[in-house]
Parts: C-alpha cells; structure tokens; sequence
C-alpha cells in the first residue's frame, strides 16, 4: 500500500497529477481542484489509496489526510467506486461533505457528477454514523485557521514586496514588518504604513 507520495508536479490534467519521484512518473487521480492549485515543478505531497482490480491499477490522491478518509469512506457504499467517490470530492471537501451527510443533505451530494438521488440517499443512509459531528467542527475551525494564516502571510509578503520597490532592502522590509503590532489584523495598505514609520 502506498501511504502518500512526496514528489515533484512533472505534469496536470483535468483531474490528475503526475508526481516524479525518484526518476519514477507516478499517475495520480485526484479532485478537479487540485491539478489547478499546484504548479509543474512544485514539490507537493499527496497522500494516497492504490485502488487495484484483476484489469488495473489505479492511485488516487489528495492534499490533505481527511479527504482521503473521506475517500475511503464514500467506496464503501454500494453504487460509489473510486471514481464517483472522486466526483463528490471534486464537488464538496470532506469537511463540507460530512455536514451533508449529518444534515441530511443528500440534494447537495447529488450535484457530483456521477451521483443520483438514490445514491446521494444512500450515501447520508450509509455514512450518517460513520462521521461525527465533532470532528467535522474541528476540521473546520482548522481550515478556517489554515486560511487565516495564508491570507496574513499574503499580506506580509505584498507588503515587503512594496518596501523593496520603494528602495529598502529584503531584510529591512521583514524587519520593519516584524515591529508592527497588530499586523494580523491589517491589509497590506496599512501594515505598509506602519512598517514604513520602522524604517
């Protein structure tokens, strides 16, 4: 079984990756959303299921553990294979596909390509005591964390960027930008006035 794969984005398609590591070109099937959020050439990780029948073998892949599981969990209902449980994911992330299925919400699961009404059905019938209620608030306060500290870094780095076309260096931008209190809560505008009264 291959656990994940840490590897180098040699190429994208329309919902896969290939993923070079080591010299060796790995095929991995993923959510539509993933080939339009990594480059060629970035080093990513992907944690992954090797789905194998007499006729083929096939490695599905995700950016993160939970949709994964999630994955794992959607094949077992009867009516779902690899790629249908690929379809819901490419809809919904895991964290939103557990709130349809504890709410009930099977219309919404049905908007993946692939997916009925019954099997949407089935899917709530199936998995409704498989997934908890906490885990999926806990994953969101974690993606909304997650989302949080990309948008400060974002900010910081635009801001440093604008320092170094004014003239300071890089060092002198971070330094700047590192004295002001309360950046997390500042747009770029601002935290460059700020960071500007430290140099």
């Amino acid at each position: 079984m291959i656990a994940f794969i840490n590897g180098m984005v040699a190429e994208t398609g329309k919902d896969y990756v290939v993923l070079e590591q080591q010299g060796i070109g790995y095929l991995v099937y993923t959510p539509a959303n993933v080939p339009t959020i990594v480059a060629e050439g970035e080093l990513i990780k992907l944690h992954t299921y090797l789905h194998v029948r007499e006729d083929v073998m096939q490695l599905f892949g995700f950016l993160r553990k939970s949709d994964l599981d999630m994955f794992k969990l959607l094949i077992t209902v009867s009516g779902i294979g690899p790629k249908g449980a690929l379809g819901v994911l490419s809809v919904l992330d895991a964290n939103d596909l557990k709130f349809a299925i504890l709410s009930g919400d099977a219309k919404t699961i049905a908007t993946a390509p692939g997916i009925g009404k019954k099997t949407a059905e089935k899917t709530v019938l199936e998995l409704k005591d498989k997934v908890k209620l906490e885990d999926a608030f806990e994953e969101r306060l974690e993606a909304m964390s997650e989302k949080n500290t990309d948008s400060l870094q974002q900010v910081r780095q635009d801001a440093s960027e604008a320092l170094v076309a004014l003239g300071y260096s890089q060092t002198e931008a971070l330094k700047a930008i590192r004295k002001v209190d309360g950046a997390k809560d500042m747009d770029v505008e601002t935290l460059l006035k700020a960071a500007l009264k430290h140099l």
